[in-house]
């Protein structure tokens, strides 16, 4: 098995850990130097990750992000970062809706490139509801932003997103498991 890239692991960390990276930092360091470890991990990611086109968003997202942040040494630019993921991967998913195969059909035919037509409607539902997610946690995450407390803002974007994503993975595979039985019966 393949040994992980170092640069790769920390440089996916501080991206893990951004919301609370920021928490802790509001008030003991400058939004412009928070701007600049922001700009480095950009460059680090865009470098070093073998990341396909459709993924490069993400490093231009934070590279745009932190120009305001240095410019004005404003924090609020550097807080919208979790908004532009989500805006990204809302736009990512729902392109796949439009264009087929839904993205949770291109990951389904990794395992079964023979996906019966059952699976590819159950497929395509799932791609509908990751928007819906995408949509809402996008939004909370742009009024936390604007209009709470950087706490607030960390515990939502650090936290709760993070426990909501993993109720819907869960949640996902357990439907995913009563489908299969469903048609296998």
């Amino acid at each position: 098995m393949k040994r992980p890239d170092t640069a790769q692991v920390l440089t996916t960390l501080v991206i893990l850990a951004y919301p609370l990276l920021i928490w802790y930092a509001h008030g003991r360091i400058e939004p412009r130097q928070l701007a600049l470890a922001l700009l480095g991990v950009a460059a680090l990611r865009l470098l070093t990750f073998k990341i396909g086109q459709r993924y490069r968003w993400m490093s231009l997202a934070a590279l745009v992000l932190a120009a305001p942040a240095l410019f004005w040494n404003a924090l609020l630019p550097l807080k919208l970062y979790p908004v532009a993921i989500s805006i990204g991967m809302l736009a990512l998913f729902g392109a796949s809706l439009l264009r087929p195969p839904s993205i949770i059909e291109r990951i389904a035919r990794i395992q079964d490139p023979d996906l019966p037509p059952f699976a590819v409607a159950y497929t395509r539902r799932v791609t509908q509801v990751w928007c819906l997610f995408f949509a809402f946690n996008g939004s909370v995450a742009f009024a936390t932003a604007v209009w709470a407390s950087e706490a607030v803002w960390s515990l939502y974007t650090g936290l709760i997103s993070y426990v909501l994503m993993g109720a819907l993975f869960a949640g996902e595979y357990l439907v995913r498991l009563y489908v299969r039985r469903q048609h296998h019966a």
